[in-house]
């Protein structure tokens, strides 16, 4: 027999469910505490635990004794590749950024479509504290900065597949990132000059609320970078 706490359970369970696919809460992320969803649920904590199991059951989410529950990356079971001591292989790092430029085109758009004006305005933050960065630091702080900025417009598209594949895709692929920066750096000593107003193009582009514009600068972004890489050799 169904209880009223049974069909309470299931409807936050829905509401969480909604909640991580549309990527209110991202992968990686802690969920609101069993008091805290109690208080604005108002149900009571056995509910709220019921729910939350069933969450875990589902494979959503990952719950720490003492330490809460944590949105778990949907992908993460399909992206057990080790590709350790490739990045620095040239014909690997252009590859990386062919993807990049397509990940990144999407994440932009739905960026764009999507993000509420809190996410905008840590974007601009972020961004604005890019730029300031980018002169004396190094180049390994720069391409954390760089994929840091990118990875906040990916958390924007509520898109979970988006968010997903961005986060497993730039932990794995760091290192050739970082090579083709420090290829370029090598090259150049600095940024090439087209990189920073392009970051400035595209964070314009989304505070705008242009996606077809956002999703063609950041692809143009991409392939330019992958242009100077090409230059290098």
């Amino acid at each position: 027999m169904t209880t009223e706490s049974d069909i309470l359970s299931q409807k936050l369970s829905r509401e969480l469910q909604e909640q991580i696919v549309f990527g209110v809460i991202c992968p990686g992320q802690k969920l609101p505490s069993q008091r805290q969803l109690s208080t604005r649920f108002n149900m009571s904590r056995a509910t709220v635990r019921e729910a939350l199991q069933d969450l875990e059951l589902k494979g959503l989410i990952e719950t720490y004794h003492g330490g809460g529950s944590v949105c778990c990356n949907p992908l993460e079971s399909y992206f057990e590749t080790s590709l350790e001591g490739v990045g620095d292989n040239l014909d690997y790092q252009l590859q990386v950024m062919e993807i990049r430029a397509a990940l990144e085109g999407e994440a932009a758009y739905y960026a764009a479509l999507r993000a509420t004006n809190e996410q905008l305005g840590k974007i601009g933050q972020e961004y604005h504290a890019m730029q300031e960065r980018n002169s004396g630091n190094t180049t390994l702080a720069k391409a954390k900065a760089d994929l840091r900025f990118h990875m906040m417009i990916a958390e924007a598209s509520h898109n979970l597949l988006v968010i997903s594949f961005s986060q497993l895709f730039y932990n794995s692929c760091f290192n050739a990132i970082y090579g083709v920066l420090d290829r370029t750096l090598k090259k150049f000593g600095r940024y090439p000059d087209g990189i920073r107003s392009q970051h400035t193009q595209i964070y314009q582009a989304l505070l705008d609320r242009n996606p077809d514009l956002a999703r063609k600068l950041a692809i143009e972004h991409i392939e330019y970078t992958r242009k100077q890489l090409e230059e290098v050799e």
